[in-house]
Formats: structure tokens, sequence, C-alpha cells
């Protein structure tokens, strides 16, 4: 079908949305509860939204249109405790991270909906290994040409956002020694990565999408697997990169670190995007992914090669006045702390030796997010 028409949002507007872990209690494998579950939550009102994703042993919360990080962290805390309290009514757990540690792709159940079948029936055992667990962080744009020019302009701090979310050390059973290795699971599918450079919305919409419509690939935005990408119905663009945080407080710093960000970009106060930015692309995600923040980028327009712990603090510095335009700067203050103190998958790993076990591990997660020490 055609794209629908790009609508007008309001500038830097956000909506989060995280996809979390059901865990039984028993013994810490995730377990297909997401019917029971949201069965549960539909006999009472929810402050969000709530969905199931393509397995049963996750679900997906979608937070209302916010400007401001305390109303955001608002209601993250607010859905957190909802879904915690249905939860134990069922005994089961619910947790962040981007992977379950330990859990077998080949025992996980496709949720009873026809697209999720569809996903399934194309993309064969990927649908299943699919279960891993991202945030994605929409921004209002005001027009389509807005959206484009801040999805590429983007594109220099995506090691950021992976560095920062990073919470999937481990998969199936072992430590892979990267620190988001969800994402190379989404790498796995074919319109997956980067968007093409292109910076008008009426060229993207009639030279690229119309053309990819009509070779039968694609149908809509919702079969592109990408990094950012546009959503016309939504008048947002949407960044995918993030893991799942282990706490709704990170969830809700990332997304107002991506606003500040954004309102830094639209004072152009980068140089413009150009193709050439994306010669370090993949290289930069992949340190990002392995080595999180130890890791090091290239510059996409000087060549020089910078520390990406470095590079982080020193953008949030940056940032500071947009954030205290945007009252978000204590969510970029929680950043610089985990930027010094160590990502999610530091402290899962953390958890692993303290604890001895994958179980320890998963049971540390659940109660992170319940924010139980």
């Amino acid at each position: 079908m055609p794209l629908p028409p790009f609508q007008q949002s309001e500038a830097l507007t956000l909506g989060v949305e995280l996809e979390l872990q059901l865990v039984s209690l028993s013994d810490f494998d995730l377990t297909a509860a997401s019917p029971d579950l949201l069965h549960l939550l539909g006999h009472k009102p929810f402050p969000g939204n709530v969905t199931p994703e393509i397995t049963e042993s996750m679900i997906e919360i979608c937070t209302d249109v916010h400007t401001r990080h305390d109303k955001l962290l608002q209601q993250l805390q607010l859905i957190r405790d909802t879904l915690v309290n249905a939860a134990d009514m069922l005994n089961i757990g619910i947790c962040g991270g981007g992977t379950h540690p330990f859990q077998k792709w080949s025992e996980q159940k496709i949720f009873d909906k026809q697209r999720f079948k569809q996903l399934s029936a194309l993309y064969g055992y990927l649908a299943k290994q699919f279960t891993i667990f991202g945030q994605h962080v929409h921004v209002g744009c005001t027009s389509g040409d807005e959206a484009m020019f801040l999805l590429h302009s983007l594109n220099r701090y995506l090691p950021h956002f992976i560095a920062l979310s990073a919470s999937s050390p481990f998969v199936q059973g072992g430590d892979t020694l990267f620190n988001s290795a969800r994402l190379n699971s989404v790498f796995a599918f074919p319109l997956s990565g980067r968007a093409p450079f292109i910076l008008h919305w009426d060229a993207f919409e009639s030279d690229f999408f119309a053309k990819m419509e009509k070779t039968g690939v694609v149908n809509s935005m919702k079969d592109f697997y990408w990094d950012i990408r546009p959503k016309p119905e939504y008048g947002t663009i949407e960044l995918r990169v993030c893991d799942t945080p282990l706490t709704v407080e990170r969830a809700a710093a990332l997304a107002c670190y991506l606003q500040s960000l954004c309102r830094y970009l639209l004072e152009r106060g980068d140089p413009p995007p150009a193709e050439d930015d994306y010669m370090v692309y993949n290289y930069n995600r992949f340190q990002a992914c392995r080595f999180g923040l130890e890791g090091t980028l290239v510059h996409p327009k000087t060549y020089e090669t910078l520390s990406l712990r470095d590079d982080i603090l020193a953008t949030l510095d940056k940032m500071q006045v947009h954030a205290e335009a945007l009252d978000c700067a204590d969510a970029l203050a929680h950043l610089s702390n985990a930027a010094r103190e160590g990502s999610d998958a530091h402290f899962l790993r953390k958890a692993f030796a303290e604890r001895g076990s994958a179980e320890g591990m998963v049971d540390f997660a659940i109660r992170r997010f319940r924010a139980v020490s």
C-alpha cells in the first residue's frame, strides 16, 4: 500500500516503547505467559499501551506522547508498577535486558496474530530468534524533510545509544563477549541496517518506497528493520538500536538524550549529513556492540579515532544547554554517571560472577526492574 502522508507532529515530542521479558520464577527461563498477562491487564485501565510481541514470552509497552522528562518517567514508573502487580498475580517475573541469557529459541511459541504468523512463515527460525528485547524512541518532526534530516544527522551518535543501553552480553547460555549481542540478531534480517541516503521526503516516498513496494518486498514501513526509520503515520523518526535497559529510569534518560541531540541538530549544530559519513558507520556500530563504553569510533567528518566513553561524556556536556531548555538535565546526569560507572551489560556480568549462575543473573534483572536492591 502507498505510504500514508507524513503527519506533522510537534517538534521534539517523545514516545517510548519497551520490549520486556516474561520469566518463570521457578527456573528463571522465559515463559509463554503473554496471553494470560494481556488478558489480566485488559480488565483494568492501563497507563499507556501494552501489546503482544512476536513470541509469547515477551510483551511491548508504549507510553503516551510526552515533552518533558519528569512526565515521561512518571508514566514509565506507573506502567512498571502496574505490570509488576499483574505479574505477581500470575507468579511470573518481568525484566529488561536485550537478551535472555539462556532461553532456547526453538522452544519459543509464535503469538497467535496474523502478522506474526506471516513473519514466521517468511523468516523461518529467524522469527523465533527474534525473541530479543529493545527500546524504541519516537521523536516528533514537523515535516518529512525534517525527519529525513534528523535520521541521517544522528548516524554519528548511534554508537552512543548502543553503548549506553547495552544489556545483552549472554546468549544461549554463554557470554558472547559483546555488550550488545541483540543487534547481531537484528542484522540477520535483509532489510536491516541503515536507511538509504535520501534527504527529502518526496524523493523517499516516490523514488525509494514506491519502487520497493512495486517489487513486492515491502508493504509498509514496518517491513524495514533499520536502525532509525521514519514513521509517517506518527510524524516521527524511530530510533531502534537500544537494548531494553534494566530500569525505566535508564529508558527515560536515553529518550531525553535523543531529544536533546535532535534539538541541537535542528539548530544546525553539526555540519550537514553526507553519504560519505556512512563509510565508518558499520565499524562504529560494531565497536559499540562489541566493546560498549570501552570501544572506539571514527569521527565520520574528521576521521579522528575517539574513545567512545570520552565522546559520550563530551557530548553530554555539550548538550547541557539543550537539556536545560527541555527540562531534562537530570536525564543527562543519569547517563553521565552510567558512562563512568558502566552499562547494564557490565552489571549483568558482575551479577553472574557474584551469584554464580545465569539464573541468579536473571533474578538480579527482575529485582532491578522492580527497583528492589
